[in-house]
């Protein structure tokens, strides 16, 4: 070792050391913090938007609801209140996309079993076929467990109205049919302030991977408004 180096090996040392927790400091003040953005109507696809409120770019939440879930019992907005949730629309006679959605939503269910801040919520868009015995059927099949998910059905006007005006997913069918929907693979996950804060296609596993990452990220962190 040249004599320089002797000299000042323990001023180098200390020197390194001290640059790398620096810059190890710097790096975690200036690296972008995760956040998650907070949807309005205006900032979704239109198809999926009632027009009396496509315009509204700000303060959108979901707004109250009543509807029978498997059980037979009323599940309402306090039966959600201060909780984040997972939200999605579906019929048990589809054969296309349904069945893959719910499987995964089961997949969510289980990372959130033991999470008391987290629920899920179901809609039916065929409630005249949709009963309760009906969607009790297709709980059991799912492994639905009552005190995290709920398959509710209702009056298919309020039904539709919630679909498009609070959680905006669902599309128009039939112009000629004031209620006709469409659903679609969104699942909307809505946090603590009833404000929505993703979409996610229930169809695809790495989409499910990214909701179950964002659930977790919203139980862990306070956001501010």
């Amino acid at each position: 070792m040249p004599p320089f180096f002797r000299k000042y090996r323990i001023f180098i040392a200390v020197f390194a050391v001290f640059s790398a927790i620096t810059l190890f400091l710097f790096y975690g003040a200036l690296k972008p913090k995760k956040t998650l953005p907070i949807y309005n109507p205006a900032d979704v696809n239109p198809e999926l938007v009632d027009s009396t409120v496509q315009y509204v770019s700000k303060y959108h939440t979901i707004a109250d609801f009543s509807f029978i879930n498997q059980n037979g019992d009323t599940i309402t907005q306090k039966n959600y209140e201060g909780k984040i949730y997972v939200a999605d629309f579906f019929f048990t006679t589809c054969t296309s996309i349904c069945p893959k959605m719910s499987t995964n939503m089961t997949e969510v269910q289980k990372a959130i079993l033991d999470n008391p801040k987290v629920l899920l919520l179901s809609h039916t868009v065929f409630p005249e076929t949709d009963s309760v015995s009906v969607l009790k059927k297709y709980a059991i099949k799912y492994g639905v467990k009552d005190e995290k998910w709920n398959l509710v059905t209702g009056s298919k006007k309020d039904i539709y109205t919630m679909a498009r005006k609070s959680y905006l997913a669902v599309k128009m069918g039939k112009p000629n049919e004031l209620l006709d929907m469409v659903h679609t693979e969104n699942f909307v996950l809505v946090d603590e302030k009833r404000r929505i804060r993703g979409f996610y296609d229930g169809t695809k596993q790495e989409d499910i991977e990214r909701l179950i990452t964002d659930i977790n990220f919203l139980s862990h962190n306070e956001e501010e408004d």
